[in-house]
């Protein structure tokens, strides 16, 4: 009997000239498109058909559209262009559907096989799962919406109406959490839940069920990052659903691109959703559920021998210490063992032959197989993936530590001003602010920008009022100056040392006619005197760069000029100009702020301006990671408009989204030294499943269920995985005390710091090490599933 060779039947002439109809009418829709000018609001639908969604309909609401579109761009075309192009291209797709065809049943009679019982694997076989695919596709969705729930309960917390306190009444609302904090949170409930739906998806159909996976995410999870992203750009859609979604969509801003966010959360709930349904075949894929790894576990440790003391020190010397060293005294170790042990037998082979053959027999059992070699590469490969990303990530994270620390310590953690104008009652609302939790120091200021002028140079800087009692409360600019100064200098401006310049203390001529030698006599009435005292001038507190471009030190004295205002001269308005004497100079190890800042006392801020009050209120919060929480229940204190708070976050957001940014390219770009090792794993378990297809055999005859061979074979890749994740976690942390330790010299005139800083963050520093485990079980998922398939009938008919 020959039964037919293919299920279905191709016919490609039909195949050909449908496609090459499809292509016309999809000219014909594109030129009609593009006359309308409608491409804008057609291309949205037209994506959305793409994955599924509509398919047809999609195409005939595009084609609905572009009318609409024509109106409003005053170009409107015959539609008889856009229903010829729709037609054609659907006359193209059904031809391309009329040329596949199933292949006829064959024409012979019963094989006699027929009636037989079918076999086990095949009789269980089913073509689709609808609730599976429900379990799967509402897993995701689920999942997608628990996260932005919680998300937005978490960080904008119960309304304190509901808590039933007076002081939870006051500080605006109890149960809420910082922003990264909540996200936290949200996004390890949300993974659970895509978990324990793919894991009861996968039991229920006994099978991975690849199908029903793809349609679900596709169908049901994608439309969620869609519309997030799509949220970015349609102002429509940010107004109806951003100021519900503001704290999904402040926490996706910290990376500085919000649609980058927005899919890596979807990619990592996805994968908890691939994890639950890989545990879920796992466990139930016999047709029970068994949970029992003690004897997977046994077989797996028995094949591969990952914990060995020797692969483990080797692996561990070469990431610490390079390859060729380590590699070089193991092979000078491993040769003069071989040669002493190769003498040997051949002296006991003059007198005993078969004693001697049976030592060299020996012998080269202990020598490595290529799949022992494999290992030892795969293992050594995850260990230096995860070594460089710890390494890297650390060093990241303390440039970003040092630049975070220098920006706190010169601004504030939150600042609290008016949307419009000063705030001449910041006594009361000082008074206000230090009723909320979480605050622990403010400060008035005053701020604008002016010129200074010395007699060397004249610079553009942000000139800022101060209040020296308080200013240390929030700032680090007390312990920023130099030379032991104190900020109280500024209330006492005649204790300023100066120089004496001509303009400021006039000198008397040597000699002079008076009665006292340093008498000085006036040119034009003839009258003797003491000289003037040189006049006292307010302090200015500059930064070292800026000493260095006007070159001035302490006590000389700097003109400020602000153009914003305007005195009468002689001639006419003339800008605001105030001489002031350099009473300290700062460092903060920040040009920019070196360079830029200038401070002066308060009320000569008030003076100079003509400032009522003060600009706004500087705050200090316990938690820096909660100053936009603890900043919102400020306005809520203060009772909202006019008043508003911007936490550090929202005030250097580019600086620190561009940091995180860079961060997690780095991260994604190192990981690939994960994948490339993950590779290695894949090539290793397979050549275990071809060296072991007869134990395979023989333990599927005994009675061990498919998913029991997978859990033999993940957990071998799950033993690679772990044991170059933890020889990797040693040797990252080991290099990088190393570096923090002995230091690696920057030349702090360039880099402004002594030494490349390092951070080491535990949560960065365990992810470093779960994402190596949950990629090396990734790899091993194909080639455990392909020892699954192994028939002992296949495995057994050679021997």
């Amino acid at each position: 009997m020959h039964s037919a060779e293919r299920q279905t039947v191709h016919r490609w002439t039909f195949i050909w000239t449908g496609a090459l109809v499809a292509l016309v009418g999809f000219i014909l829709l594109g030129v009609a498109i593009s006359a309308s000018q409608a491409w804008a609001e057609v291309s949205a639908a037209l994506g959305l058909s793409l994955v599924g969604w509509g398919g047809v309909l999609q195409v005939l609401n595009s084609v609905l559209l572009a009318p609409q579109a024509g109106d409003a761009a005053g170009a409107l075309p015959s539609p008889g262009l856009l229903l010829a192009g729709t037609a054609v291209w659907l006359a193209g797709w059904g031809l391309i559907a009329a040329g596949l065809r199933r292949a006829p049943a064959p024409a012979e009679g019963p094989s006699p096989a027929a009636g037989a019982p079918l076999y086990p694997r095949l009789a269980r076989y089913r073509d689709f799962y609808w609730s599976t695919l429900g379990a799967y596709g509402g897993g995701v969705l689920l999942a997608e919406l628990v996260l932005i729930l919680l998300q937005t309960v978490l960080s904008s917390g119960v309304p304190s109406t509901e808590l039933g306190t007076p002081a939870a009444a006051n500080a605006g609302g109890g149960l809420s959490l910082a922003p990264t904090g909540a996200f936290a949170i949200a996004l390890v409930v949300s993974a659970a839940v895509a978990f324990v739906c793919g894991f009861v998806g996968a039991s229920r159909a006994q099978r991975l069920s690849l199908p029903e996976a793809t349609i679900g995410v596709l169908y049901l999870g994608l439309p969620v990052p869609i519309i997030l992203t799509l949220m970015e750009r349609v102002p429509s859609l940010q107004l109806a659903l951003g100021y519900r979604l503001r704290e999904v969509t402040y926490v996706a801003g910290l990376l500085g691109r919000p649609e980058l966010a927005y899919w890596l959360v979807f990619t990592g709930l996805v994968l908890a959703l691939v994890l639950g349904i890989n545990t879920g075949f796992i466990a139930a894929g016999s047709g029970r559920v068994d949970l029992k790894l003690g004897f997977e576990l046994f077989v797996a440790r028995r094949h591969v021998a990952v914990f060995r003391p020797s692969l483990l020190l080797g692996t561990l010397a070469v990431l610490m210490f390079g390859i060729i060293p380590p590699l070089l005294i193991y092979f000078i170790i491993r040769s003069a063992e071989a040669a002493v042990e190769r003498t040997r037998i051949r002296a006991l082979g003059l007198n005993d032959p078969l004693a001697a053959s049976s030592d060299l027999n020996r012998l080269k059992l202990r020598e490595q197989s290529p799949t022992m070699m494999m290992t030892a590469l795969s293992v050594g490969g995850v260990g230096v993936g995860v070594m460089a990303l710890i390494i890297v990530l650390s060093v990241m994270s303390g440039f970003e530590a040092d630049l975070q620390q220098k920006i706190l310590g010169t601004n504030a953690h939150a600042v609290v001003s008016k949307y419009a104008g000063e705030l001449p009652e910041y006594p009361k609302v000082m008074e206000s602010i230090r009723r909320v939790p979480g605050v622990v120091g403010q400060t008035p200021f005053i701020i604008n920008q002016v010129m200074i002028a010395s007699e060397g140079n004249v610079d553009g800087v942000i000139i800022k009022g101060i209040d020296p009692e308080t200013v240390g409360e929030v700032t680090d600019l007390p312990h920023n100056l130099l030379g032991g100064q104190k900020l109280e200098i500024l209330y006492t401006p005649e204790k300023i040392l100066h120089r004496g310049a001509p303009d400021d203390e006039p000198e008397a001529p040597s000699g002079g006619s008076g009665p006292e030698g340093g008498a000085e006599e006036d040119d034009i009435i003839r009258r003797s005197g003491k000289p003037a005292k040189p006049a006292v001038l307010p302090g200015i507190v500059i930064g070292r760069e800026l000493a260095a471009s006007l070159r001035v030190v302490v006590g000389d004295r700097v003109n400020v000029v602000s153009p914003l205002g305007t005195e009468l001269g002689p001639s006419g308005p003339i800008p605001k100009s105030r001489a002031y004497r350099v009473a300290a100079i700062f460092y903060s190890g920040m040009y920019e702020y070196d360079s830029k800042f200038v401070y002066i006392l308060l009320k000569e801020a008030q003076d100079f301006f003509d400032v009522e009050g003060a600009s706004g209120i500087e705050l200090k919060v316990a938690d820096i990671d909660d100053a936009r929480r603890i900043a919102g229940q400020v306005v809520k204190v203060l009772g909202g408009y006019p008043y508003r708070a911007r936490d550090w976050g929202e005030m250097n957001k580019n600086l620190f989204s561009a940091l995180r940014l860079e961060k997690l390219v780095m991260g994604i770009i190192l990981s690939i030294i994960i994948v490339v090792a993950a590779g290695l794993i894949v090539a290793t378990v397979i050549m275990l499943v071809l060296e072991k297809r007869k134990e395979i055999s023989v333990l599927k005859a005994l009675g061990v269920s498919d998913g029991g061979i997978v859990k033999i074979f993940l957990a071998e890749g799950l033993q690679i995985g772990v044991a170059g994740g933890l020889l990797g976690l040693v040797s990252g942390l080991a290099w990088c005390f190393f570096i923090e330790k002995v230091g690696i010299k920057l030349d702090p005139e360039v880099y402004y710091i002594p030494a490349l800083p390092v951070r080491i963050e535990p949560v960065q520093t365990a992810l470093a090490v779960v994402i190596a485990v949950l990629v090396t079980y990734l790899a091993s998922i194909y080639p455990a599933l392909k020892a699954s398939s192994v028939e002992p009938v296949e495995g057994l008919k050679a021997e």
